[in-house]
């Protein structure tokens, strides 16, 4: 697969200042997410990355660290870096699975931070060893990344009973106050809800991973018409496209808070039934 063209140009550059700032000490560098999936969205997708360190870093490193990403945030307004420094060992991690309670530098909504990484969990191996890309570094083959359908299909579906349903029911609860938000506040909202729960219903449903407008298309496919408006609505966002599907803030608002909580009681419904689903990778 290549790399669009910006996000090549962005990482020749960061892995030029961390020679520079940090010599000696990167390993590997390997892009899971959007850009493994091969569903890129220019101005909108993010570079999910894992770099390799021979060296647990510290917070003593975060002022080159920092220094690093803001200069590359500086250069490009988009695409957003998104990722952790991590150790041959932790590739295949768990979050919060491990008694070792490591400290992890990662980069995530253009801030650097030092602590509990959340984004170890069995969707980001399974998109990494299955379609993730090598920039430079060892082969993705000589990690031992354990991915199962079963504990995709069971962190998927916890997820969204918890994050998910939890995030549903304070939306509901601060309806007033959401739709006072600016527009692009709410397109936000309803791009990332109706897209990422979306997600979650493909995989439970077909074991495997998707980008968040293939789940659109997928949902499309699969759902009933009466909630292809806000699919379609979401799906435009995505894409930067504008079209007049609803009349008033609130009425996207109220749809995509129907539409999540209907397809969180339909996704509980197929697992709970052992509806038949695929046998995946």
């Amino acid at each position: 697969m290549v790399l669009p063209e910006v996000v090549e140009k962005v990482l020749k550059d960061y892995i030029n200042l961390l020679n520079e700032h940090l010599p000696g000490t990167i390993e590997g560098l390997y892009i899971h997410g959007s850009i493994a999936l091969d569903a890129y969205v220019d101005d909108s997708s993010d570079i999910d990355f894992i770099t390799l360190t021979n060296r647990r870093l510290t917070e003593a490193d975060s002022k080159a660290l920092s220094y690093i990403h803001k200069t590359i945030e500086n250069k490009y307004r988009k695409p957003e870096m998104d990722g952790v420094y991590a150790l041959h060992e932790d590739i295949g991690k768990i979050f919060n699975n491990s008694e070792e309670n490591i400290d992890y530098l990662y980069y995530n909504n253009g801030e650097l931070a030092f602590g509990d990484y959340f984004n170890f969990n069995p969707i980001t191996w399974w998109v990494l060893k299955g379609k993730g890309m090598k920039v430079f570094g060892p082969e993705i083959e000589d990690f031992n990344i354990d991915t199962q359908p079963q504990a995709l299909t069971s962190y998927v579906v916890g997820n969204m009973n918890s994050y998910w349903s939890n995030r549903i029911q304070m939306a509901e609860a601060s309806i007033d106050q959401l739709v006072k938000l600016p527009t692009s506040e709410i397109d936000f909202e309803i791009e990332w809800t109706v897209l990422g729960l979306l997600r979650q219903f493909y995989t439970i449903k077909e074991r495997d991973i998707v980008s968040k407008l293939g789940a659109g298309e997928y949902g499309l496919k699969q759902l009933p018409v009466e909630w292809h408006n806000i699919i379609k609505e979401a799906i435009n966002l995505r894409k930067g496209e504008k079209e007049k599907i609803f009349n008033s803030e609130r009425d996207r608002l109220n749809s995509t808070l129907a539409f999540s909580k209907f397809l969180i009681n339909h996704c509980n419904y197929i697992v709970d039934n052992n509806i038949p689903l695929r046998e995946g990778r």
